[in-house]
């Protein structure tokens, strides 16, 4: 599918922004993910959020990892800048072309294996920093490009495709989030478009760390019964661990619900998904409650989904660091090298 162009004509009649831009401008390279993957409900949601909040493709930052979630920046806003980081290392270099050019919006795209384990540090780092970003991870609980193992964000109880039962505890990213200090986060299902859009459009609109942890099952690896993230029931008898599989195109799952209501969300293997929206009366400022309201639902099986907390005012690592308003590339060679001086007066302050 790699070889797939997509075409370049746009339909005269296609509707614009008001930047006069349409909404395939803001698409990227046809995807190669398995056909289903809610990783590309996930892309769609970003390139309707940018549609809608008229922003200019070149102001855009995309950064990732590694993993099924971080090949998706090449499937949006093919026009923006965008940077392939190693694995888990994402966070870090985001920090740095962040405060290096304050002036782009930063969107940095992991997943559950990128983010919770090899890059937990990483992620832990940049949400208590404050690091003016839009953070989300692709959360599946398994690892998509390694057969399917469990990932750090499975929950306890669950079970791989082989059978065997998950006997580790789930980390719950939302949870970190909020007790490091993100000043934005929120949690969404890939299948519910109505609800991630606007939540994309807020963080990437938000002043500091947004994250946004988005619920996507894997079609190939995690859609068996026995799954907390599930879609699909896998071949009943796939042992071999180089086996091929053919993976068949689906009908993706979707949902709408009212704020405040439980639904549940029938995969296609039969099992049940139950989401709970949080009612508009929800005080999204509060993170004390924040957390123990997730804590409460999550002991009845429940995923709340929704903006869950943000703080109206919020600073970023700029603010805390008091660093200048222009980028470095805008400034002089005076400006970025004051001289022995200015180190002497900086020396003398430590001492």
């Amino acid at each position: 599918m790699t070889y797939i162009v997509k075409p370049q004509f746009h339909h005269p009649s296609l509707p614009t922004n008001a930047l006069g831009f349409t909404r395939r401008d803001y698409e990227g390279r046809v995807s190669t993910l398995c056909a289903g993957c809610g990783h590309d409900s996930i892309s769609a949601a970003i390139v309707q959020a940018c549609f809608e909040i008229d922003l200019e493709p070149h102001r855009l930052a995309k950064l990732s990892g590694i993993g099924c979630s971080s090949k998706t920046p090449d499937y949006f806003l093919s026009a923006s800048h965008g940077f392939n980081t190693v694995h888990g290392r994402m966070p870090s270099v985001l920090t740095g072309a962040n405060l290096a050019n304050r002036e782009l919006i930063y969107l940095g795209v992991s997943g559950d294996g990128d983010s919770a384990s090899i890059g937990l540090g990483q992620f832990a780092h940049a949400m208590r920093r404050g690091v003016n970003m839009a953070y989300i991870v692709e959360n599946n609980g398994v690892y998509g490009l390694t057969k399917g193992q469990f990932s750090a964000t499975a929950d306890k109880g669950s079970k791989s495709k082989k059978g065997v039962v998950n006997s580790d505890s789930g980390i719950d990213l939302v949870a970190m989030a909020l007790q490091l200090g993100a000043t934005f986060v929120g949690r969404s299902f890939s299948g519910d478009k109505d609800q991630l859009v606007p939540l994309i459009k807020a963080a990437l609109t938000h002043k500091g760390a947004a994250f946004i942890d988005v619920l996507s099952p894997c079609v190939a690896f995690n859609n068996h019964k026995g799954s907390t993230k599930s879609f699909d029931w896998v071949r009943e008898h796939n042992e071999a661990v180089n086996r091929l599989d053919v993976i068949l195109g689906r009908v993706p799952v979707t949902a709408a619900y009212a704020p405040g209501s439980l639904v549940e969300v029938a995969q296609h293997d039969g099992s049940i998904l139950m989401l709970r929206k949080v009612a508009q009366d929800y005080d999204a400022t509060d993170r004390v409650k924040a957390m123990a309201y997730l804590h409460e639902r999550q002991a009845v099986g429940e995923i709340v989904t929704g903006l869950l907390y943000v703080d109206p005012e919020s600073e970023d690592l700029h603010d805390a660091l008091a660093t200048v308003a222009r980028p470095l590339n805008a400034l002089s060679d005076a400006e970025l090298t004051p001289g022995a001086a200015a180190l002497d007066r900086i020396n003398a302050a430590l001492r």
